[in-house]
């Protein structure tokens, strides 16, 4: 039998690891020595391209053809077709709702339920919505998620304790929200669909959600307020420059009603668009006019490429912003890279050998499902990014869940419940330093009170030892 076909299990251990010893290396040179900027704002990519090459010369050394790499490489990017188009409709779904009116009446109606006597549970509840409604926990931390501090810092409340309960809601509308780059990522480098994950991530999520509310409230009752929460200002301010009416929520919730009926998900985020825009041309006229020469061009500008609403407020400017499609392509491009990268670990049997490894130590499911929530805790700390924490793992463990016959949302959501949510846990990573930045607030302040971002691995992995909604690959 030749090398060449041989090749998965004759791979020494070593070779297979050292394009990942290479991927470290750099990763860890950008992030301490040259803060995040080594090679532009697209170093990750650039990176994962030097490792995947490496992995191609590695294979060259073992008689492994290029047409092989080539040909792997291709079908890994052919199998995330459909999350890139999903990608592009996500920004272009944000774009439409906030011109719209969508997320600021989200916004709006979010921000009146906050009560001094219940402000903790209030500010996790409120960072949810936020972050459901913009599909990112880093917008919501920095426009609201800096007014709760200010206004919980001014009642008496520990900023430590409001930090972790506005990361806590914000991480859980990252994670749960279809317009997230991450709730995106994870289904594609496990092999499922979007929705199909997000409902499937909702049986760990929601629980790990409630445990946290829970113990804010037990938080809430042992510390006292004083003072009044004033949002009128920030409400003043909304009601000024958009439209705002109950209304509104007919879109998500048209989005929502065809997601419950199976609808394909490129067909119900593209309803959400059009359905946006015609909201946008009857509802918002005069914010309309302020974007553009023509309410089509405004709307086509919310679609393709950046928008930004000006208001009196500089923390609703930062919210009020979108990227459209134009916002997608560092994370479309990212997960190509690792399209590359896992397409040539895989042509030269790297990721089949490492994975073998992996899974002696990994022999019940349990294991499985504790191996990959260790190698996403360890990829946070040692890549300190967690769109590598989801991405890396994805591609190892990928072909262990189907060997074992779990089906793939299993991988989708052990990805999000322990790489998503970990990475604002660690200091020196990019979330950690960002939140804590953004906040003002150190990780050793917060870390404790960021229960969901540490509930939702263990759930996870009590899912998993008690077997419980843990979907096989075939149904008898």
């Amino acid at each position: 039998m030749s090398k060449q076909s041989n090749t998965r299990t004759i791979l020494p251990l070593f070779e297979a690891l050292v394009s990942v010893y290479v991927l470290m290396g750099m990763l860890a040179f950008n992030i301490f020595v040259k803060d995040g900027e080594w090679l532009g704002a697209y170093s990750n990519q650039y990176i994962l391209l030097i490792a995947a090459l490496v992995a191609v010369l590695i294979g060259f050394k073992n008689k492994i053809s290029l047409a092989k790499v080539v040909q792997e490489i291709l079908a890994n990017i052919r199998s995330v077709s459909v999350p890139i188009l999903i990608l592009f409709l996500v920004g272009a779904l944000s774009g439409t709702w906030l011109i719209s009116g969508v997320i600021p009446a989200m916004v709006y109606y979010g921000l009146q339920v906050l009560n001094p006597t219940v402000f903790l549970p209030a500010s996790v509840i409120i960072a949810a919505i936020i972050s459901v409604a913009t599909g990112s926990s880093w917008t919501t931390s920095a426009t609201v998620g800096i007014a709760l501090v200010g206004i919980g810092t001014a009642l008496g409340i520990p900023s430590g304790m409001i930090a972790g309960a506005v990361i806590s809601g914000a991480y859980f509308g990252d994670k749960m929200s279809p317009l997230s780059d991450t709730t995106n990522l994870a289904p594609a480098m496990a092999g499922t669909d979007l929705f199909t994950h997000i409902k499937y991530m909702a049986m760990t999520t929601v629980p790990s959600l409630i445990l946290t509310l829970i113990a804010f409230v037990i938080i809430s009752v042992s510390i006292e307020t004083t003072g009044n929460a004033d949002l009128s200002s920030l409400l003043e301010v909304i009601g000024n420059t958009f439209y705002i009416s109950p209304w509104l929520f007919t879109v998500p919730g048209v989005v929502v009603l065809l997601i419950l009926l199976k609808v394909k998900p490129l067909i119900s985020l593209l309803s959400g668009v059009v359905l946006a825009a015609v909201f946008a041309l009857f509802l918002q006229p005069d914010l309309l006019k302020n974007i553009a020469l023509s309410p089509l061009s405004a709307i086509q500008t919310s679609i393709f490429t950046d928008i930004q609403i000006h208001t009196d407020n500089e923390a609703l400017n930062e919210l009020f912003s979108s990227g459209g499609m134009k916002g997608m392509i560092w994370t479309i491009l990212l997960i190509i890279s690792a399209m590359v990268f896992g397409g040539a670990m895989d042509a030269i049997g790297a990721l089949s050998k490492i994975t073998e490894v992996l899974l002696k130590m990994a022999t019940s499911v349990f294991g499985l499902f504790a191996s990959t929530v260790l190698s996403c805790l360890g990829l946070n700390i040692i890549a300190s990014d967690q769109y590598l924490a989801i991405v890396i793992p994805g591609k190892m463990f990928k072909d262990a869940y189907a060997e074992k016959g779990l089906a793939p949302q299993n991988l989708s959501r052990t990805l999000e419940d322990s790489g998503t949510v970990t990475s604002v846990l660690i200091p020196w990573n990019t979330c950690g330093a960002y939140q804590s930045s953004v906040l003002g607030v150190s990780v050793a302040d917060y870390f404790v009170f960021a229960i969901f971002n540490y509930v939702s691995p263990i759930t996870t992995l009590i899912f998993a030892a008690f077997n419980i909604k843990i979907k096989q690959l075939l149904e008898k």
